[in-house]
């Protein structure tokens, strides 16, 4: 069979054999694989109207159209599947527990709080630590490391909960887009007096996605208000069933401001557990876990609090979290006491690592520093070949002035909870005015969480995702931060009306308004070889900046526009303004013709607000 040709190009021709490409591969590892010239390939791409070099990386997109001219079907491989072979390739694996069922060990459930602002989740867990902290007193946490571990009793045994303490239903998210199932048990914290709200519903969206049984704690039932039966009832709506009304979700009336019933939510939590889950892990293999937050202290260098999931890990143990590896070094728990191991379900701050992980990342123990650089430095290459290959430019909020240049429009792509909603936030949004300059258009609406389509119908128009009271899937949400598309979640209709209305009236055309510095009259006219003619003044208003705007009137006629003032003195001193009263010596750029009487006014040109 001959070999194809483009544009005069000889290339190689394939049986339609799968050729597997990471993300963001170059012309040159896309030859090696089927053993061809990658000048060739670049002479091809060219002819097909893409010009880039054998090394540059290249998109998905151009892969897959060389090597359907080729026939050979492309697969570019998932950064998921490329991270899974990378460990392979080192004889690892993440996610699983080696060695059998006989070396499985129960350990204690991972706890998230989640639930609508203002419904007291925040005091719930200030409740619970200071009265439950393992191994510290009422308020002995000496620093706050993201998560913790309480002690409770449960039939007469002492058991531990770990309570992850994130800062929202956003991190939640995006922890399980990056494939961290680091929580087993959500509590969902409902205000007995305010009742089923938009963030509720947005954590119980999060819990069921989630695949992670509920607990719920109806909080604040001091107040005089309080109803927690109408709660019982609004959830029931959304699926989550009462034990007494023949489900199986419990439901536990606390008050976080008296510290009522705290322990019985504990015990709910752990029972919960024994009933839903199969918690056990194997203390004796190499840890694996997830990075919860990480930051650079000044003093101690990157620190990362690391939920351990599986394995028991030590001081002196190589580890990879991501792109970041090291040897740790040192783990402190909550109290700031040092820690030698720690066992599954263990949070513990780890410091040792060269750079910081990010939240989310998974992390694991490897043999010896070596393999954990070489896994290091293999994610961080993927990660900046797929930046590079990821050529176009996308607009954001935050960041408009260049996509203002190319467009007048600004386009939406909007999802909601409900039908209604959808409809009422397109309404309003539509309705907003600011002229005739821009326009706001809406390109796609529909009920549900956020897809891989909504994002690649982003990317094709340079659009921003608004979800309401939903949340993008994780492959959706891997997408939009491979290809820089903006996705932005609301709860609030008002706050998504403000943020649209704010940046229609960023990419308005400024205005501005001429205002006025201040006059001087010319009173002397000298000549001067080296500066040429100056004019003595009198500042008779206001005051006169060197470098300012000015212009030349004469019998208040203006003989002379857009002039600066280009040199100012007061009797031999350089000055950068005169003031009223006062004399002084300028010259104007550009305009030497001075004469007795006349008159410079200078002014500067000050944007005026859109209203």
């Amino acid at each position: 069979m001959q070999a194809p040709s483009v544009g005069g190009v000889r290339l190689p021709r394939g049986t339609g054999e799968i050729v597997r490409l990471r993300r963001g591969s170059s012309l040159t590892d896309f030859a090696e694989k089927i053993d061809a010239n990658p000048a060739a390939l670049v002479q091809a791409l060219f002819h097909l109207g893409e010009m880039v070099t054998a090394t540059q990386s290249v998109s998905d997109d151009v892969l897959e159209l060389l090597g359907q001219e080729m026939n050979y079907k492309v697969q570019v491989v998932s950064p998921e599947d490329e991270d899974r072979e990378l460990l392979e390739s080192f004889d690892l694996s993440y996610g699983e527990d080696s060695g059998g069922e006989e070396n499985l060990a129960s350990r204690p459930p991972v706890v998230t709080v989640m639930g609508h602002v203002d419904h007291g989740k925040t005091r719930l867990l200030d409740t619970i630590r200071q009265a439950n902290v393992m191994g510290g007193e009422a308020g002995g946490i000496t620093q706050h490391i993201g998560a913790y571990q309480v002690t409770t009793e449960l039939d007469g045994v002492q058991r531990l909960i770990t309570f992850i303490d994130t800062p929202g239903h956003e991190a939640f998210t995006a922890m399980r887009a990056r494939g961290a199932r680091s929580t087993d048990i959500a509590v969902l914290v409902v205000a007995a007096d305010d009742g089923v709200m938009p963030q509720t519903v947005e954590a119980i969206n999060h819990a069921k996605a989630a695949r992670v049984p509920v607990v719920v704690a109806v909080n604040k039932i001091d107040k005089v208000d309080a109803d927690p039966v109408r709660i019982r009832g609004q959830l029931t709506e959304y699926g989550l069933v009462p034990e007494e009304y023949g489900g199986d979700t419990m439901f536990v009336d606390v008050s976080a401001k008296d510290n009522i019933n705290i322990d019985s939510l504990l015990e709910a939590i752990l029972l919960t557990a024994d009933a839903s889950l199969d918690l056990r892990a194997n203390p004796e293999m190499e840890a694996q876990g997830v990075a919860i937050e990480a930051h650079l202290d000044r003093g101690r260098g990157p620190v990362a609090t690391v939920l351990v999931q599986r394995g028991t890990l030590h001081i002196g143990d190589s580890v990879v979290a991501g792109d970041a590896y090291g040897r740790v070094r040192r783990m402190v728990d909550e109290h700031g006491d040092d820690v030698i191991e720690a066992l599954p379900s263990r949070p513990v701050q780890v410091i040792g690592f060269t750079s910081v992980p990010g939240a989310g990342d998974n992390f694991l123990v490897v043999d010896e520093d070596r393999i954990a650089r070489q896994i290091a430095d293999r994610r961080r290459t993927r990660e900046r070949n797929a930046d590079l290959a990821s050529r176009r430019r996308r607009v954001s909020l935050e960041d408009l002035d260049q996509a203002l240049k190319e467009t007048s429009e600004l386009n939406l792509i909007l999802k909601g909870d409900n039908s209604g909603t959808v409809e009422a936030l397109e309404d309003a949004l539509l309705k907003i005015d600011v002229g005739d300059e821009v326009a706001l258009r809406v390109i796609s609406r529909g009920v549900g969480g956020i897809t891989e389509s909504d994002i690649n119908l982003a990317i094709a128009d340079n659009t921003i995702v608004l979800g309401f009271n939903v949340r993008s899937d994780g492959k959706a949400t891997a997408l939009a931060n491979r290809e820089g598309v903006e996705i932005r979640y609301y709860s609030v209709i008002y706050q998504a009306i403000d943020d649209i209305e704010q940046a229609l009236k960023g990419m308005l055309k400024p205005e501005y308004e001429e205002v006025t510095l201040g006059r001087a009259e010319v009173r002397e006219v000298f000549r001067s070889s080296k500066i040429g003619t100056i004019a003595g003044c009198m500042v008779t208003s206001g005051e006169i900046r060197r470098n300012a705007k000015a212009r030349l009137l004469r019998d208040n006629v203006v003989v002379r526009e857009d002039v600066t003032i280009s040199s100012l003195r007061r009797f031999k001193d350089d000055a950068s303004s005169v003031r009223e009263g006062f004399e002084c010596g300028l010259t104007l750029s550009s305009y030497h013709d001075f004469r007795l009487g006349d008159e410079i006014e200078t002014y500067e040109l000050r944007e005026k607000p859109r209203t």
